[in-house]
């Protein structure tokens, strides 16, 4: 795990200086090693973080004319050495970043569809006068771009090319609708005019003589098949993806929250590792719906996990959330973000690499909203006389409903003007984050035309997928544009603390097995991850597989905002330059502070917004406007 930067340009060699600012903004990705390269027309920066091969993976690494900076760890990289030496290659290093040179030396740009981990990667290939750029499958470790008129920067991080001289620190205002509606951007844009991000599973070859891009997806799910379900082939995976995942040559441990997602991916460590491994967890003490490290105990236990827990405070908040702000790049789609790096900070004391279980609910439909939208569909279905056996009847999904009680809200919201719409638009009624009161937000972007403009983006991202049932579309959607940005939070997190953060049930093999499942074994009985259920049944407590009560780290902002907090709260969004910004209406965005529902997200995502502004807007590089 660690950090790139790369300056691309038609003549001469880029300044190396610029080169080295880009690369010290990130120099807390790659706490072990520093390294650049440079020769007329391509600059390569990198900052290590050593996990596989501490003594031989240098970077830049070089091999027959090709120069490679590399984010993150191949996981099937002792698989690709094995097939690589049969084919005659001759290795120096133990290192999964010589396995990718090599690959590329092997089989050209086809060897990105062999690799299996998390990546993103520039390589200069000198003999073919281009450079060839990659991002992983899910979007786990990030690339960002922006393309001047002479030359292309490419960063693991904004800050990095806020960091070269001229490059502008203006707001995007499509960007900006998209956050408002949903928390997250769509498309590949960022909240940053004119940085892109390459988006998961995409490609680039670049020409370093025109500087022209010639780009693709070099993988897609596909929704064609209709398998039975097979948990023990399931389990199979699963236990294969976290076996792969191990391989480190740095102390290894565990984010085990007693969810279902990170219960599974403990349970199948603990029966591949020799020896106990150590596992992290965090609560809060405002109340037991903040709290289920009675069951993070229950699987710690079970597995034989030592297991560690950090309580985090209100004070520990208010001092974060600036450096948090800062660390992210962009405004983060939900609060989690702060528990996730107090515990990531607690892991760093004791181990280099953690394992989590992000990807669980994208997969296999663990949000209550995947349960909400596949009960429309099986009403409209009920209505309109169709049968197909894909999709769940609403007898199949009715011994579930009633864990959707705690919803009625959302309910209530989804369906006051009906179900006379397309699936599309019913999805999105259930993932706006604007809510029904937008009073907060200036009159400018409460416009009916913005807001359809982003229905459209949805709209097109919601149908893309061919053959895909409604639960199936939903998961998708989320795959694509919601699951990045969890995995935002995720990268820079544990970044910021020199922590590798792995999700092994971002596999593809284990996606494309999901994909081929039915929508009505999915949701069977009205289950939330029905599927996933059942292939956990053999490895943890019953108390865990069967639980109903979803938390998903909450935490207790509306009780913060009412304590000390409120000072905090009150004090960024009621300055003098959160008022002359534009973005909200002052006296409903107090009201907001004092009247915001629990659990609610638009006093997050205000406060977002503009610390996201004091911090890497209005600031200089280095500091934030909050430490004036």
């Amino acid at each position: 795990m660690c950090g790139l930067v790369a300056i691309l340009q038609r003549a001469g060699t880029p300044d190396a200086r610029v080169l080295e600012a880009m690369a010290d903004a990130i120099g807390h990705r790659g706490p072990d090693g520093a390294g650049r390269h440079l020769q007329p027309g391509v600059g390569l920066g990198h900052r290590r973080l050593a996990i596989i091969d501490p003594e031989g993976g240098a970077q830049p690494m070089q091999a027959e004319g090709v120069t490679l900076v590399f984010n993150g760890a191949i996981v099937n990289h002792v698989e690709l050495r094995d097939e690589l030496v049969a084919l005659g290659h001759a290795f120096v290093s133990r290192c999964d970043t010589e396995v990718l040179l090599r690959a590329y030396l092997q089989w050209g740009e086809a060897a990105v569809e062999r690799l299996v981990g998390m990546f993103a990667f520039v390589l200069h290939d000198a003999r073919r006068h281009g450079c060839l750029v990659a991002r992983d499958h899910f979007g786990i470790k990030p690339l960002y771009w922006r393309r001047e008129a002479d030359r292309i920067l490419f960063a693991s991080e904004i800050k990095a090319l806020l960091a070269a001289p001229g490059t502008p620190r203006a707001l995007d205002p499509q960007s900006l609708d998209d956050y408002l509606a949903l928390q997250v951007v769509l498309g590949g844009r960022t909240l940053f005019q004119g940085v892109h991000a390459l988006e998961p599973a995409h490609l680039q070859w670049i020409d370093l003589g025109t500087l022209e891009a010639r780009g693709r997806r070099y993988w897609q799910r596909r929704f064609d098949g209709d398998d039975a379900v097979d948990p023990e082939a399931l389990r199979g995976l699963v236990a294969a993806s976290v076996g792969r995942q191990l391989r480190s040559d740095a102390p290894l441990g565990l984010y085990l929250s007693g969810g279902l997602d990170s219960s599974l991916v403990a349970a199948a460590a603990a029966r591949a590792h020799d020896g106990p491994l150590h596992a992290f967890t965090g609560a809060f003490r405002e109340g037991p719906e903040f709290d289920e490290t009675v069951h993070a105990r229950a699987v710690a236990t079970h597995v034989g996990a030592r297991l560690e827990t950090l309580w985090p405070t209100e004070d520990d908040w208010i001092e974060q959330m600036p450096r948090l702000a800062r660390q992210m790049d962009e405004p983060a789609a939900g609060p989690g973000l702060f528990p996730q790096f107090m515990v990531s900070r607690l892991a760093r004391r004791s181990v280099k690499v953690c394992l989590g279980g992000q990807g669980g609910d994208e997969l296999f439909a663990g949000y209550a909203r995947h349960l909400v939208g596949a009960l429309e569909s099986a009403l409209d279905d009920a209505i309109s006389g169709r049968s197909d056996p894909r999709r769940p009847t609403l007898a199949q999904l009715e011994p579930g409903l009633a864990t959707l009680g705690p919803y009625r809200p959302l309910l209530r919201s989804a369906w006051r003007n009906g179900l006379e719409a397309p699936a599309w638009a019913r999805y999105f009624r259930l993932i706006d984050r604007s809510g029904t009161d937008t009073a907060w937000l200036a009159a400018a972007h409460r416009d009916p035309a913005r807001r359809a403009a982003v229905a459209q983006r949805v709209e097109a991202i919601f149908d893309a997928p061919q053959g895909a049932g409604p639960v199936q579309r939903m998961l998708e959607f989320d795959l694509t544009t919601t699951l990045p940005a969890l995995l935002q939070v995720e990268d820079r997190v544990s970044m910021a603390v020199g922590l590798e953060s792995r999700v092994p049930l971002l596999d593809p093999a284990l996606a494309e097995a999901a994909a081929r499942l039915p929508d009505s074994a999915l949701l069977a009985g009205g289950r939330l991850k029905a599927v996933l259920r059942d292939v956990a049944a053999p490895w943890l407590p019953a108390s865990v597989v069967w639980r109903t009560d979803k938390m998903g780290f909450p935490v207790p902002l509306q009780q913060w905002s009412r304590g000390r907090a409120r000072q905090f709260v009150a004090d960024v969004l009621g300055s003098r330059a959160c008022r002359e910004r534009g973005l909200f209406e002052p006296d409903a965005l107090a009201r907001l502070i004092d009247g915001e529902q629990p659990f609610g997200r638009a006093m997050w995502g205000a406060l977002q917004l503009e610390l996201w502004h004091l911090t890497l807007i209005d600031a200089p590089a280095g500091g934030h406007a909050l430490a004036a």
